[in-house]
């Protein structure tokens, strides 16, 4: 390989080592003003959008062991990486429904190659926040049904408690 190339090929698998996922997506028909965009609205997210060669990112991915992301390497493609999955495939999601681009072709989180069906299920998924709600709530649930039933035993226990002091004090 030559200098050049084995430059570029660092810098990748530098980018793809030190992230937690990549999203492969088609840009064409991107104007430059829209991709500029969306790498800016990426950036937000702490993700970064970055085109590269289809043969450099299938030499990447087979040193990496990702044997299903070769069917994604056709057309023109660019990787985004990044450390939160969920919010950079919402922000792709987001803006592909404002023109129609860019395209996910597929994607890698760890060891695991994601298609693009899976990638677009994870953008539905709701906000980190919320999900951790739901989970507290799930667990607290149990929890308070036990505090209103203990806390009804202890009524009950009283009522019997005072209906029999009222009877002890009727028959005096």
């Amino acid at each position: 390989m030559r200098l050049e190339k084995k430059s570029i090929y660092d810098e990748v698998g530098a980018r793809v080592k030190g992230s937690s996922f990549v999203i492969v997506a088609e840009y064409r028909g991107l104007k430059v003003d829209q991709f500029s965009d969306l790498r800016r609205q990426l950036k937000k997210s702490g993700a970064k959008l970055q085109v590269v060669k289809n043969r450099m990112l299938r030499l990447i991915s087979r040193d990496k062991g990702w044997m299903g992301l070769d069917a994604s390497l056709k057309g023109q493609s660019a990787i985004v990486t990044g450390p939160d999955l969920i919010q950079a495939a919402k922000t792709l999601k987001k803006f592909s429904g404002e023109g129609g681009m860019p395209t996910v072709k597929g994607g890698v989180m760890g060891d695991l190659v994601l298609t693009p069906a899976q990638i677009n299920t994870l953008a539905e998924l709701p906000p980190r926040e919320v999900l951790l709600g739901q989970v507290v709530g799930t667990i607290a649930a149990p929890l308070s049904r036990l505090v209103g039933v203990m806390k009804q035993k202890v009524s009950t226990i009283v009522y019997v408690l005072k209906a029999i002091e009222d009877k002890k004090n009727a028959t005096k």
